[in-house]
This record gives structure tokens, sequence and C-alpha cells, in this order.
């Protein structure tokens, strides 16, 4: 099962930023890879909310449909794919460290990122995704770092 995690530190409080990434919506701003998504159920977000979008991973678009198997803000949050040609579960965690946030983002794909490419891609999709996703989350970091600024 391949996995990519990766971390970045945001100079913003806990809730602040787990209420941003809790937000299907804002995700393109920020993450390099997801060219549309929106919560698809209506109410407030918690463990069944559903979402869906299209990410772009080495020029391919993937649409999924994914739902919270977990959600304990502001710390943590977990989903998995519910429709997708690549099952995964997406986890993320926001930790207080003396600077800020610690946000931790980890992807689990049962099938292998490269699934969609053939199998022989695996390792090098897997890799291109992690470097993607640590851009991404500098990104992040960034965004709300600025938004804080002005």
């Amino acid at each position: 099962m391949p996995t990519v995690e990766q971390s970045v530190i945001v100079s913003r409080p806990v809730p602040e930023v787990f209420q941003y990434l809790s937000t299907a919506e804002n995700w393109p701003n920020w993450d390099n890879s997801i060219v549309e998504s929106r919560q698809i159920t209506d109410g407030p977000i918690g463990v069944g909310t559903r979402w869906q979008g299209a990410s772009r991973i080495l020029g391919k678009r993937i649409d999924w449909t994914a739902e919270f198997t977990e959600y304990d803000a502001p710390k943590r949050s977990s989903a998995k794919s519910v429709k997708s040609p690549v099952a995964f579960t997406l986890t993320t965690t926001c930790e207080e460290v003396e600077k800020g946030t610690r946000v931790t983002y980890r992807l689990d794909s049962e099938s292998g990122l490269g699934g969609v490419f053939g199998r022989m891609a695996d390792p090098l999709v897997t890799k291109a995704f992690g470097r993607s996703q640590q851009a991404s989350l500098e990104n992040l970091a960034d965004l709300l770092d600025n938004e804080a600024a002005q």
C-alpha cells in the first residue's frame, strides 16, 4: 500500500487552520493536484459528510467522491474514497506547536497511485505525488500566513 506523508508548519492557530482545511471549496486554492472540489451533503461537516472533486496527477484527471470516516475538530480528520479509480484514505492532522500549527497530510492508496497509469509506474507516481503534496502544503502555509498579515 503506497503512502505519501508530508508536513508543514503554518503560523496560525490550530482551529483556524483546521476550519480552512475542512472546507472543500478551499482545496483547489492551495492543493496543486486538486482541480475542483465541493461538499455534496447538506448540514454541518462531520462523519458521513461527502464531497466530490477531481485531481490531476501527472496530467491525468481523476474524478472522485470521498466521505469523512473520522472528524475530530480541530485535531484530525480521515476520509475514504467511495467512488474513484484509485482507492484512497486521506488523513489530516493539526497539532499545536511553538510557532503555530503542524499540518500533517497522509494519503494511503490501497491499489497504488500508479494504478491508473499501470503498476510499473507506482514508485514514480508516488514520488511525484509526494513532491507535489509538499509543495501544496507550502502553498497552504504561505496562503494562510499572508491572510494573517493583511
